[in-house]
């Protein structure tokens, strides 16, 4: 989940090239048997020359896109939802009300077999918040509570600072941890490096005996915005309360720090967990003409956190994925295979509505030739991130020539994502963008192992 630049038609447009010739040429490439000897295997040739009998149709969903209908449909179709409803936070009216909206927009949008699918996700407030430095000067901080953080009492913390610049200072430094509010400054050397500390940062404190953790905003800049996201609390060590400061704040308290002052902050927090809310994944698809039971799946999320519009995480996935079907149904195509389009409930929260999800299907994952996921901002795409065998890959490279009159061309590797992980490790084929501004989100799973790959 990546926050960024305020989304254009333009960049809508070629996201949109990108999603719809993929998704309508890929299924040729799908499956785990690709090409080889056996009798109803297809040489190279045969499918090279099959995708390049595609031309005509990439170049249909082009023209649609640039100079049809569809110019600025999906940018339009977004604005409307997020200026009527808001942010969506897991658990929210807001979010139940988008997921009505999205299921009679699709329906309205002559879609296939368009439904919901049941999901528990978690209900988290973040309340009234507030974190006041009394020492070594009167300072008001901009924070941001942690999803999932505990509240403070009413009365708030007070208590003496510790500034770490990373959890090995913070192990040698312990015993000076205890009873203080730990204050994390982390250099920022790309996302998936500092995110560590906004998902671990709290546990991580309270093993030394901290009262409450403040973390350095995940964000390589900062016009004294704090970042919020997801965090985790680990079974078996004490809950802390936890949020994120901004960047000036988190340098300020260390430069202080240096020079010996005490420092003092007062911290006020109204968060509360409630129990387990009703919401959906919601479901849409153009059934497919020859193998209708075999699937390729586009998706992003509906769910966004509470301090925004969620128009970039993930509104524009969501919508773009939304779009590949319209685009689609309006040039009268119909893939070989069932295109699917699933917008996932309570990604943030840790891809709950797509762990579910898979829970609910993966008896049939067999049947899965290729899941998308539109998760890293909505930028200028420069082509496609991709995860499979080295003869898909060869095939997708093929597919994606296809899209050279607009210049998005690129395969790239680590096509995975939060929501589609579950299908890759079994065997399916993923892809996601990939553009100059798309780089820096590593899974979930990738969070916790430590990934230090992409820049963000």
């Amino acid at each position: 989940m990546i926050l960024g630049r305020k989304l254009t038609g333009k960049t809508m447009k070629f996201l949109l090239f990108m999603f719809v010739g993929v998704v309508h040429l890929l299924p040729l490439a799908s499956g785990k048997a690709i090409y080889g000897n056996g009798p109803s295997q297809r040489t190279f040739q045969e499918i090279k020359e099959e995708i390049a009998h595609y031309g005509d149709v990439a170049k249909s969903i082009i023209n649609l896109t640039v100079y049809g209908k569809a110019q600025n449909r999906s940018y339009e179709r977004l604005a409307l939802l997020v200026d009527t409803v808001g942010p969506r936070l897991s658990g929210s009216k807001n979010l139940e009300r988008a997921i009505e909206i999205m299921q009679q927009n699709l329906k309205g949008d002559g879609l296939e077999n368009v439904h919901l699918e049941p999901v528990k996700i978690p209900h988290w407030e973040r309340g009234e918040e507030s974190a006041v430095m009394l020492e070594p000067r009167i300072h008001k901080m901009a924070i941001l509570g942690l999803g999932s953080s505990i509240g403070t009492p009413p009365e708030g913390i007070t208590a003496e600072v510790l500034v770490v610049t990373s959890f090995d200072e913070l192990q040698r430094r312990g015993p000076d941890a205890e009873g203080k509010i730990v204050v994390y400054n982390q250099p920022y050397t790309n996302y998936s490096a500092a995110v560590q500390y906004r998902m671990e940062g709290a546990v991580e404190a309270a093993k030394v005996g901290a009262l409450a953790s403040l973390i350095r905003s995940v964000a390589s800049f900062s016009i004294y915005s704090p970042h919020t996201g997801i965090q985790e609390y680990q079974k078996g060590v004490p809950k802390i309360p936890t949020a994120c400061i901004t960047v000036e704040d988190a340098e300020m308290m260390s430069r202080m720090a240096s020079r010996g002052n005490r420092i003092v902050v007062q911290l006020k927090m109204g968060a509360k967990s409630y129990p387990d809310a009703d919401s959906f994944n919601t479901v849409a698809e153009i059934t497919g003409s020859k193998y209708p039971e075999q699937v390729v799946l586009v998706s992003g999320h509906l769910d966004s956190w509470d301090v925004g519009q969620g128009a970039m995480d993930d509104g524009g996935g969501a919508f773009i994925s939304w779009e590949a079907l319209s685009l689609i149904k309006d040039l009268g195509l119909r893939p070989k295979r069932t295109l699917r389009l699933v917008l996932w409930t309570a990604e943030e929260q840790g891809g709950v509505g797509s762990s579910q999800y898979y829970q609910l299907h993966k008896a049939n994952s067999s049947n899965y030739s290729l899941v998308m996921e539109s998760d890293l901002g909505t930028f200028l795409p420069s082509g496609l991130k991709f995860t499979g065998s080295d003869k898909a890959r060869v095939i997708m490279e093929e597919v994606m020539s296809l899209l050279q009159p607009i210049n998005i061309t690129q395969v790239l590797k680590a096509g995975d994502g939060t929501d589609i992980n579950f299908w890759i490790q079994d065997g399916v084929p993923g892809l996601s963008p990939h553009g100059p501004k798309m780089a820096g989100s590593c899974s979930r799973q990738q969070i916790l192992t430590h990934c230090t790959a992409m820049d963000e």
